[in-house]
């Protein structure tokens, strides 16, 4: 029923960061070949905001990686812990959900997650289903399972203890309620991002103390936004989120996706193909030394920005979307898809920097301003240098900034 172990963990180890640990995988893939019983991989997630982008995918694939080779995946929402807060990375303690935001955000996850899983070998379970059963007692008794210097070398908990800052006692509670999740399920493996580590790893620990076969711990890595550069062979730049707007969706239009993978730094385009392609080890070494040769990046980018598409929208889609790219950033044309913005003024007319900062192609006004003095934005065609350039009310105006990575808003001013 299962592969041979060395060609399981040929694969299943591709990319990993963490592994605890390797000889006890290789055990446990032996027994379930022997047994024909598939192992219980979990993964969780709190449901914190409601879409999931391709930096979720780096453990979703891992996970459906363990699936092709016969084994059962468990999606975890952490319906409970989202409300608790994760304090992993956060120099201060995080906001607080309400049950509502998170049941609403869970429901997007789950059915998103089904365009990387294999819905006939995935489990969802949410961890109400027992955390929400814990008596006080039991929470007691789960406490006394760890101690408080364990919990302080956390390096989030122990800068911020060192600076005396803030740390509650939920915050505290976090990773034994994820621990707790692993009790609960009696996985055999649990996977994270390499900054869930200290959590997963007090899973492992308290699965030995309830009596448990203690789980196997594996990371993977945070996979860095679009606008991350490559400094001295090293890739350098945030983690992508949503909040730092250097994302790419599950769900974005396939024009979209083909327009943001274009926008990734040449040399840091094979981290996305290490971390997310189906292409293999060899195939992406030979597309480096193609790149070093002299192949010119747009191609090897459009090359992931094809499969990237397919995955998810179809081959019809990536095709597509490739010839509408080329089509509208090689011969200065405007996409089909512009997004018409209709916005207010209070005065007669709507200074430039204010309308493409409400139309949504720059962040502020003043970012806006220094676009136009450095003579990348037009209005209707036709470049502006008048950092005082004024829409009128009315009107309609096709505003468009940048140059190599073009975006565009149709602007009408109320009158």
């Amino acid at each position: 029923m299962f592969p041979p172990v060395s060609e399981q963990m040929a694969v299943l180890t591709r990319g990993v960061v963490d592994l605890h640990v390797k000889s006890e995988l290789e055990q446990r893939l032996e027994e379930s070949r022997k047994s024909g019983k598939p192992l219980r991989v979990k993964a969780g997630f709190d449901p914190t905001r409601p879409d999931l982008h391709i930096g979720h995918a780096v453990l979703m694939y891992k996970m459906r990686q363990f699936q092709d080779f016969g084994h059962t995946a468990i999606l975890l929402v952490g319906e409970f812990t989202a409300m608790v807060g994760d304090p992993t990375g956060k120099n201060d303690a995080r906001p607080r959900l309400s049950r509502e935001d998170v049941n609403a955000a869970a429901k997007t996850y789950t059915e998103q997650a089904f365009k990387i899983l294999d819905r006939s070998r995935t489990e969802i379970r949410t961890n109400s289903e027992w955390l929400d059963t814990l008596t006080p007692v039991d929470i007691v008794e789960l406490m006394a399972k760890m101690t408080v210097s364990r919990m302080l070398e956390r390096k989030d908990f122990a800068q911020r203890f060192e600076e005396g800052r803030a740390i509650y006692q939920h915050e505290f509670l976090y990773p034994l309620l994820q621990g707790y999740d692993s009790v609960a399920l009696d996985d055999d493996i649990e996977l994270g991002g390499t900054d869930q580590l200290f959590n997963l790893l007090v899973g492992r620990d308290l699965m030995s103390k309830y009596g448990k076969r203690p789980q196997m711990v594996m990371t993977t890595p945070l996979l860095e936004g679009t606008d991350a550069k490559m400094v001295d062979g090293v890739v350098v730049g945030a983690k992508m989120s949503k909040s730092a707007e250097n994302y790419i969706a599950l769900t974005e239009p396939p024009l979209t996706m083909h327009r943001k993978v274009m926008q990734i730094d040449d040399d840091v385009i094979f981290r996305y193909f290490d971390l997310l392609s189906l292409r293999s080890n060899e195939e992406i070494a030979a597309l480096k030394q193609e790149k070093a040769a002299g192949r010119h990046p747009k191609e090897i980018k459009a090359l992931f920005a094809s499969e990237l598409i397919t995955r998810f929208h179809g081959e019809d889609a990536a095709k597509s979307a490739q010839a509408e790219f080329e089509r509208v950033y090689s011969a200065d044309a405007v996409p089909d898809d512009v997004e018409t913005k209709t916005v207010t003024t209070d005065g007669p007319t709507l200074w430039i920097a204010k309308a493409l900062s409400l139309a949504g192609l720059v962040k502020s006004t003043g970012e806006g301003k220094r676009l136009v003095e450095q003579g990348g934005v037009e209005v209707d065609r036709a470049r502006v240098s008048d950092v005082n350039f004024q829409l009128e009310r009315g009107k309609r105006y096709l505003l468009r900034v940048g140059s190599k990575n073009r975006r565009f808003a149709y602007v009408e001013v109320a009158p």
